[in-house]
């Protein structure tokens, strides 16, 4: 199926090399035998790389492999080792290195928290005011003067606020919602959100949720996730990582996620891949993780990929938010009451953070994870 030898002009040069090496006059036994070795290893490459090749022709299209190559090679260029950390993108390995959500991108949506708590903007028995314009999150939310777009009003209810701002240089949003919740515990809403088996239950707009691969360094997730959206639009699938943290001593929870590219989930014709995305929810109790009572604030922007006019694109997220919302703190409500068992996050770590030794979790492994997750906990 694939040539056994390298290219004719190479193999040529080799051989030359063995003969001559044979002949003694380029140093006898030792240069023949390196001729020989640097034959077959030369072999070896050649019919790797098109192996990989033919794979990605089978599994993306001629511009789908050009972006992804072209945006492998600008972030590993000029690198060490960029050379060999692209061939392993292109051998189907997901750089975790590169892909893994910091330390710093919680704590950047934490301090954010803390800062609109300082300002008096938010208090724990719910919403008083419309915030000050806060400091982004997005890249590229700064107009060309360097001055941060201003947060317009969208919705305002006792404990629910939405606000927009333009994303500079697109049509598109970023949200943010603010809004608290005295009927259910911290800890019960923070596990529905990340149980995806849950979900698919009590969101009838999942038409698939599964965790594609996991990070033993930092406990991050690639999540596929394919959703309906409104008639007559294409359903929108996103491959997008995740990272939580749980903050005893601090009182917080973060959850933080946003798109990323995937070889084991090629774009689909069924389809639309969402390519930009991201989402950052910071959950704070009024007292413990265990009583009634916090308030998030939800910071969100994406790309949803449609013909639409800006304002239809505003609407659709201005009102499926709240819709969302809603459905969340109501399934966290039905597993509190009806004593539905949901994977406890906050207190079975699935991994020890500080093992930098630890790689990324093999195909194996990730398999049988899905059998055997998080502690479960039964709500009361």
């Amino acid at each position: 199926m694939f040539p056994r030898r390298p290219p004719a002009g190479l193999a040529a040069w080799l051989v030359g090399a063995a003969a001559a090496g044979r002949a003694g006059t380029w140093g006898g036994g030792l240069l023949s035998l390196l001729a020989n070795q640097c034959s077959f290893v030369t072999g070896l490459r050649v019919r790797r790389a098109q192996q990989i090749a033919q794979l990605y022709g089978r599994l993306y299209s001629e511009s789908s492999r050009r972006v992804l190559l072209g945006r492998l090679w600008r972030r590993l260029r000029g690198r060490p080792g960029h050379a060999s950390a692209l061939m392993a993108a292109l051998a189907g390995v997901f750089v975790w290195d590169e892909e893994r959500i910091q330390e710093e991108e919680l704590q950047r949506s934490i301090d954010e928290m803390k800062r609109l708590e300082e300002m008096s903007v938010f208090q724990s028995s719910g919403v008083e005011r419309h915030p000050p314009e806060p400091k982004s999150q997005t890249e590229g939310d700064e107009d060309p003067g360097g001055k941060e777009q201003p947060w317009e009003m969208v919705m305002d209810k006792k404990h629910f606020k939405l606000w927009r701002r333009p994303i500079t240089g697109t049509h598109l949003y970023q949200y943010r919602v603010f809004g608290t919740y005295t009927d259910v515990t911290p800890r019960q809403f923070f596990n529905v959100q990340l149980d995806t088996e849950y979900r698919k239950k009590w969101d009838a707009l999942v038409i698939k949720l599964e965790v594609i691969e996991r990070d033993v360094v930092s406990g991050s997730e690639v999540l596929h996730w394919v959703t309906h959206f409104p008639y007559p639009m294409y359903s929108r699938d996103y491959v997008y990582v995740r990272r939580y943290s749980v903050d005893q001593e601090n009182n917080v929870m973060v959850l933080v996620s946003r798109a990323v590219e995937h070889p084991s989930v090629p774009e689909s014709p069924e389809f639309v891949r969402v390519r930009s995305y991201e989402s950052q929810m910071v959950i704070r109790p009024h007292k413990s993780f265990d009583e009634n009572g916090f308030d998030y604030l939800l910071t969100y922007s994406d790309n949803p990929q449609t013909v639409f006019p800006r304002y239809c694109v505003s609407w659709m997220v201005s009102s499926g938010m709240p819709d969302f919302l809603e459905k969340l703190h109501t399934a966290t409500l039905k597993a509190k009451n009806m004593e539905i068992k949901v994977k406890d996050y906050i207190s079975s770590k699935p991994l020890d953070v500080g093992s930098e030794a630890k790689a990324a979790a093999p195909a194996s492994e990730r398999k049988s994870e899905g059998s055997c997750g998080p502690a479960r906990i039964e709500y009361a």
